[in-house]
C-alpha cells in the first residue's frame, strides 16, 4: 500500500529548481483576490525547507518596510508559477532562525561564488539525473536542442584545431 500512495504522490511532483538555505529566491505565486487572479513575486532569502515529497515545503524572509516578514509555501503547489534563484548563498546551518533577531546589514547570508561546488552538487554529478532528481534538477540547464547545439559546436572547434599544423 505504502509504494502505490509513493508512486501516486511521485506523479503529482513538479520541476523545481536546486536551492537550499541562504539562498536567495523569487517566487512568483498565485494570488486571488475576488474573482480576479494575479501572479505575485515575493523574494527573499530561504531560511529552512522542510519535509519530502509531495509534502515539502520551504520558508522564505525578506525585510519589507523594516519589518521581517516570512512566507511558507509548498514546493510543489500548482499555485507557484515559478522559482527563480536569484543568488547561492553560504551557510553552515539547515535552519537559519537566527536571522529573525538580525536586522540591516547583520542579517546578510555571504554569497557562494561560482568557484565553490558543494558536496551534493558533486555527488549529483556524479550520479547524474535519476528518477527521484528529476524532480528537484535544476530548471536553467537549457533544452535539450540548445545543449547539443553547443555540443557540436565544442566538437567542431576541437576537429578543427587538430587539422591544423603545430607550426602555424
Amino acid at each position: 500500500m505504502q509504494n502505490v500512495i509513493e508512486k501516486l504522490e511521485r506523479a503529482q511532483l513538479k520541476r523545481r529548481p536546486r536551492f537550499s538555505p541562504g539562498d536567495r529566491v523569487r517566487v512568483h505565486f498565485e494570488v486571488v483576490e475576488g474573482n480576479r487572479r494575479r501572479v505575485q513575486v515575493f523574494e527573499g532569502i530561504v531560511i529552512r525547507r522542510q519535509g519530502s515529497g509531495a509534502r515539502e515545503t520551504f520558508t522564505v524572509r525578506k525585510q519589507s518596510f523594516g519589518v521581517g516578514v516570512e512566507r511558507t509555501f509548498p514546493l510543489h503547489s500548482p499555485k507557484i508559477q515559478k522559482i527563480e534563484v536569484a543568488a547561492r548563498g553560504r551557510v553552515r546551518r539547515a535552519k537559519l532562525y537566527y536571522l529573525r533577531e538580525r536586522v540591516g546589514r547583520a542579517a546578510r547570508v555571504r554569497e557562494r561564488r561560482a568557484g565553490e561546488a558543494t558536496a551534493e552538487q558533486l555527488r549529483t554529478d556524479e550520479l547524474g539525473t535519476g528518477a527521484d532528481d528529476a524532480a528537484s534538477a535544476d530548471v536553467d540547464e537549457g533544452s535539450a536542442p540548445e545543449r547539443a547545439e553547443a555540443a557540436a559546436a565544442v566538437a567542431d572547434e576541437g576537429s578543427a584545431a587538430e587539422e591544423q599544423p603545430a607550426g602555424s
